[in-house]
């Protein structure tokens, strides 16, 4: 037998997942990323100090 040839069975190009649709996929996708991703920091411009309040009477 020559070395070309081989009894294994051809590759496919891409694996098949059955039973999940594009909008379940692009979901977990959306979920995935918006957990793994940090918090933004506090806006230096908007985190002042706290506002004073007058005093009930």
């Amino acid at each position: 037998m020559p070395a070309t040839e081989s009894n294994a069975q051809p590759q496919k190009p891409y694996a098949v997942v059955a039973g999940v649709s594009m909008r379940e996929l692009l979901a977990s996708c959306a979920a995935a990323d918006a957990v793994s991703t940090p918090p933004r920091l506090p806006d230096p411009e908007l985190s002042g100090p706290p506002a004073r309040h007058r005093e009930a009477a």
